[in-house]
């Protein structure tokens, strides 16, 4: 009633969801940001969330603590199968954004100091208090803020402006020097 802006409630595609975490919240009134931040796979100590349009299927989880993130099972993530500070260490690991976490009695994810890998016949690995411009077709507001994204370097990627592993098919270009690292 009054002069209240109105909030357009009506659904959106999943993808734009997945790729754009708490954007979604900032710009479209929600309250409960962290639902959109993925699929959460919760345990008394952590959630963990996944954003399947972000992954690149780096495997830094896989490796880091497989018995967590274990691809065959299912479900594919559980977050009861070791501790949560070294769940969200892993976590931390993730170059995509694709995996965020929420300890339940700890300290919010903060952003590393502000730095860009270029990686050999792949992406952008970009780490920091990160706002990115994106196409309006990829993200309400146009634009995302995260603190880890590989951007795609390609220019194959159907989700731009971040990777989705098209540089796999053939591109190559050098890569293995750090910039801007603070």
């Amino acid at each position: 009633a009054g002069n209240s802006p109105e909030v357009d409630a009506s659904p959106r595609p999943s993808i734009l969801c997945d790729m754009t975490g708490f954007i979604w919240g900032l710009h479209y009134g929600m309250t409960d940001l962290k639902s959109h931040w993925g699929k959460a796979y919760t345990d008394d100590d952590i959630t963990v969330y996944y954003h399947a349009g972000r992954c690149i299927h780096f495997a830094a989880c896989v490796r880091g603590l497989p018995q967590v993130f274990n691809p065959k099972a299912k479900p594919w993530i559980r977050a009861d199968a070791a501790p949560a500070e070294q769940i969200a260490g892993v976590v931390r690991r993730c170059p995509t954004g694709a995996l965020h976490y929420e300890l339940k009695n700890g300290p919010a994810e903060s952003p590393e100091p502000t730095s860009v890998e270029v990686r050999e016949n792949g992406p952008l690995f970009l780490r920091g208090d990160l706002t990115i411009a994106a196409p309006h077709s990829a993200t309400p507001g146009g634009e995302v803020k995260d603190t880890r994204a590989a951007l795609c370097r390609c220019g194959g990627s159907s989700n731009k402006p971040f990777c989705d592993g098209t540089h796999r098919n053939g591109f190559q270009a050098e890569g293995g020097q750090k910039l801007n690292t603070a």
